[in-house]
């Protein structure tokens, strides 16, 4: 008998999943463009230009999973959301995927519905302070007036970091970044905190960045990157695995420029992820040159880091924490097999 209701359960469980499995992809599909959910302009990481063009990192990682799924990384159309609406907009299906400086924790993971995707950036949450106030420590500012924005994890750190330290300070919460931005240039508080890239990006479009200092001092785990809703495994596993295609490239050394002349390369794993070698595609239900797709479209991770957050942006930002596992950062992919 319980071997009976074992196996009556197993088909269940089969059943149902194969009814939710796929949706989202089949929807993309008909609709012929992904819905992406990013910031309303966070240089670095999604921010569009004069012309209405979006670039950045997080842009990026949309712009893989169009490869991956059309074979056209420019299938993409960015919805811009505040840190209040993204989330309902991801729940209520008006986003295919939420890729906006968006905070992996438990609570998000969980109770809001939510599956997060490897961290693409791994970033915490510091403040930036004028240099005339001489600032120079988070304890130098006791008393002090901080700007944050409403919605995020910045605004409960903030209020957990100085009570536990027991430092009294006046936090003033605004819907959107350039609110607290704005706030803060006018000088209704006397630090502004966020992520610590996002303090970075900001201060680069000040009008003089020397004027500003972003304090030494970080006061939590911030692991950025891009989340989908519960209920579709499917969905989710394709965009896992395009941003864990981003980072096993540069792991093997593929390149936007060199992908192409390893078509003939005899190794097994650059054979599979070429898809000269079929089966990872069918696993996803992409094609077989799905993570081809993406590295010749997009780049691998390096390539994405480099133009929107590194040496070839405006930013300057090292590697650090966002380099492969193999020169002391975190960025890992399990075996693509």
């Amino acid at each position: 008998m319980k071997a009976k209701a074992w196996v009556i359960g197993i088909i269940f469980l089969s059943f149902a999943s194969l009814k939710v499995e796929g949706s989202i992809l089949k929807n993309v599909k008909e609709r012929k463009e992904i819905h992406c959910g990013v910031t309303q302009g966070v240089p670095g990481f999604s921010s569009p230009d004069s012309k209405g063009n979006w670039s950045g990192l997080e842009v990026d990682i949309c712009r893989a999973v169009a490869a991956a799924v059309f074979g056209d990384k420019d299938k993409v159309k960015f919805i811009p959301l505040s840190g209040q609406a993204r989330f309902t907009a991801l729940q209520s299906g008006e986003i295919d995927i939420l890729s906006r400086v968006t905070t992996w924790s438990l609570t998000r993971d969980t109770a809001l519905g939510l599956n997060f995707v490897p961290t693409t950036f791994y970033d915490g949450q510091g403040f930036l302070v004028r240099k005339k106030d001489k600032v120079n420590k988070i304890s130098d500012l006791a008393g002090a007036t901080i700007c944050t924005q409403q919605g995020t994890t910045t605004e409960l750190n903030l209020s957990d970091y100085f009570r536990a330290n027991k430092i009294k300070m006046k936090s003033v919460v605004f819907e959107s970044n350039d609110e607290v931005i704005q706030a803060f240039l006018k000088g209704r508080c006397d630090a502004f905190t966020n992520d610590t890239s996002g303090l970075v990006a900001e201060r680069s479009k000040l009008r003089n960045p020397d004027d500003f200092l972003i304090l030494k001092e970080v006061i939590s785990k911030e692991p950025l990157g891009p989340a989908v809703r519960h209920g579709d495994d499917q969905w989710f596993d394709i965009v896992k695995w395009s941003v864990f295609a981003l980072i096993e490239a540069e792991e093997l050394g593929l390149t936007s420029k060199n992908i192409d002349s390893k078509k003939d390369s005899t190794n097994p794993t650059i054979r599979r992820f070429l898809g000269t070698s079929e089966g990872n595609g069918k696993s996803l239900g992409l094609s077989e040159d799905w993570s081809y797709q993406i590295v010749k479209q997009v780049g691998n991770y390096g390539e994405v880091f480099d133009r929107n957050m590194g040496k070839e942006s405006p930013l300057k930002l090292e590697r650090g924490l966002n380099a492969l596992w193999k020169d002391g950062g975190l960025l890992y992919s399990p075996p693509m097999r």
